[in-house]
């Protein structure tokens, strides 16, 4: 395990040396099956698998579980060594962020501001820093994220895009439990009824994929019957968008969607997504 920028730097050079591509994979630690599956696919890239294990302040708005966040870093490396994970890159604050205050930081624009933007404000801008600085530290060929943060994974395609970074997302299914509840870090935080409840997000989606060849309507009217009236579920939006765009489609648009969801249960926020088509 590596701590310091300049240790997981040269183990990535000793790796590029021998002729092997990069591979990474970010997560901030209180590793599932979801993560170790990033891992899975990034060894069938034929990749050396860095996996960084950072919890990052600059996504945490005031009032978050920054503090609270679960971190279980020998676990978590236990479980990289066994899934094939090559080096771990597990960092201080400190070291991410030298001298306290951030005074640069990445702007994820007009499409940080809406669903989980409007939700978490500063989380896109606070997530995509510490994201181009890790991409800058390993300098991949190929980074991992995971298709259930589908906000999270258009903004990064496009910081990747519009910033000209020479790397290439690998997107990563999400992996469910045998109810249909998405893998999360915060689902240990669920009571058993709780648990129970929210596999409501799932559900919905779903039902929005069946109802979909009649258009977005009864795609949306589908997805809002399952949680109507789940007093442990509060839905905070349901929305179908444009892939290219993220921006909500048109009632008479036809085509490939990302469905989106996000619910507080109990006291735990949860999201979960689907891709399908609409019409």
């Amino acid at each position: 395990m590596h701590t310091s920028v300049a240790g997981i730097r040269a183990a990535v050079a000793t790796a590029r040396a021998a002729g092997q591509r990069i591979a990474l994979t970010p997560t901030m630690g209180a590793l599932h099956a979801g993560h170790l599956a990033h891992v899975r696919r990034a060894k069938e890239l034929g990749a050396f698998v860095v996996v960084s294990i950072f919890v990052n302040p600059l996504q945490f708005g005031a009032g978050e579980d920054f503090d609270r966040y679960p971190r279980t870093l020998d676990a978590d490396v236990e479980a990289l060594a066994a899934a094939g994970a090559d080096a771990v890159f597990a960092p201080s604050v400190d070291e991410m962020y030298p001298g306290g205050e951030v005074r640069v930081r990445m702007s994820a624009g007009r499409a940080g501001t809406t669903f989980e933007g409007r939700a978490r404000p500063g989380h896109f801008d606070g997530m995509l820093t510490v994201v181009a600085k890790l991409f800058n530290i390993v300098g991949p060929d190929v980074a991992t994220f995971g298709r259930k943060d589908a906000q999270q994974l258009f903004l990064i395609e496009r910081m990747i895009t519009d910033l000209s970074f020479p790397v290439r997302i690998e997107p990563i299914e999400v992996v469910r439990e045998d109810d249909g509840l998405a893998m999360s870090s915060r689902n240990r935080y669920l009571s058993p009824d709780e648990r129970r409840a929210a596999t409501a997000l799932h559900r919905s989606l779903e039902a929005a994929r069946s109802a979909a060849d009649r258009g977005s309507i009864a795609a949306t009217a589908a997805a809002q019957a399952v949680t109507m009236g789940d007093q442990l579920v509060d839905v905070d939006y349901f929305a179908l968008v444009d892939p290219e765009t993220f921006d909500p489609i048109a009632d008479d648009y036809t085509g490939l969607v990302i469905a989106i969801t996000a619910a507080r249960v109990g006291a735990t926020r949860l999201i979960d997504t689907e891709r399908f088509r609409v019409g």
